[in-house]
């Protein structure tokens, strides 16, 4: 499972840098990222990461909607939501659309290699 190849999507440049610092630490690259649901869509067809950080909650179309278009066109993308305290409905309607996991901000190092760990053994082995 190292250096799996990811792809951040969060409308917050900063969570971007964030979520990029801490998967490079854990040891996996960030090979593309973007602010909107509608380019997450056309940036997993580029570039067909391994694994995708998805914010819940973004301007254009939310993290919900860019999980179920993607999906549609690539079933066996392995996506994995990020989201505020407090949002636990939307939770529920992400796994229902299809995302595999969840992590809660603030993201911790720890939890996000954790969370990859079991998405990657539940759905690649």
């Amino acid at each position: 499972m190292n250096n799996l190849r990811f792809m951040v999507v969060d409308d917050s440049s900063i969570t971007i840098k964030k979520i990029t610092q801490l998967l490079e630490q854990i040891g996996h690259s960030v090979i593309c990222s973007c602010k909107t649901g509608a380019d997450a869509l056309a940036y997993y067809q580029q570039y067909q990461p391994d694994m995708v950080t998805m914010d819940i909650t973004m301007p254009d179309m939310d993290g919900i909607e860019a999980t179920q278009q993607i999906l549609n066109v690539f079933p066996e993308a392995l996506i994995i939501m990020v989201t505020a305290h407090g949002q636990e409905q939307m939770v529920i309607e992400s796994i229902e659309a299809g995302a595999k996991g969840y992590i809660l901000k603030p993201i911790k190092a720890d939890k996000l290699a954790n969370m990859i760990a079991q998405v990657y053994e539940k759905y690649k082995l």
